[in-house]
């Protein structure tokens, strides 16, 4: 399997890049989060890859970090979700905040993704909290973890995320709701502005 791509950037279009190694140009589709790391044509660049072989074709696919391929590899295990759409919600933002949008079962943000609609999200985050729960590289916010106190659960969560602690009690300073996934919410959308 080929699991990295580097070379010079070829060709950059909106769904997909070249990548000239050695004299060869490997296309790769990529989302919009993974396009907006992938420096002008002539530039050096390394993707992070996933080989998909079908009978009719080899598809290459590219990512700016290895976790946003390991969440396409999550992606396109649940069912009815194949490549293309997985690069459309990939393309919804970071990894970090799509994972959040699960844990916070934010259907909404799913479904802003083409060809995604609502019983696909709903099925990509009944799949994910399962998967990602059991992974061990996965964000300790997905884990499922029992507490009285859901402002604890959701600082965990936000400091699972990647937040320093001084940075989550920014964050969910004047937060309000009774789950920590509202908690979590309004703290992402605070972060957003």
């Amino acid at each position: 399997m080929i699991a990295l791509v580097s070379g010079a950037v070829a060709v950059r279009r909106a769904d997909h890049v070249v990548v000239d190694c050695g004299g060869v140009g490997y296309r790769l589709a990529v989302s919009a989060e993974t396009l907006r790391h992938v420096p002008a044509v002539g530039k050096s660049v390394l993707l992070h890859t996933h080989l998909v072989v079908r009978d009719d074709a080899l598809a290459l696919y590219g990512f700016a970090t290895e976790e946003e391929r390991e969440l396409f590899l999550m992606l396109i295990a649940v069912q009815s979700v194949g490549p293309k759409v997985a690069l459309a919600v990939l393309s919804g933002g970071p990894p970090r905040d799509l994972l959040a949008a699960v844990a916070a079962g934010d259907t909404a943000r799913l479904q802003a993704a083409p060809g995604v609609g609502k019983r696909t999200a709903e099925r990509i985050i009944v799949e994910l909290r399962e998967k990602v729960g059991a992974s061990a590289t996965a964000p300790p916010i997905l884990a499922a973890v029992r507490s009285e106190d859901p402002r604890a659960l959701a600082r965990d969560g936000l400091l699972g995320l990647g937040y320093s602690a001084t940075e989550v009690d920014q964050l969910l300073d004047g937060a309000e709701g009774d789950r920590p996934e509202d908690l979590i919410a309004y703290a992402l959308r605070t972060a957003r502005r």
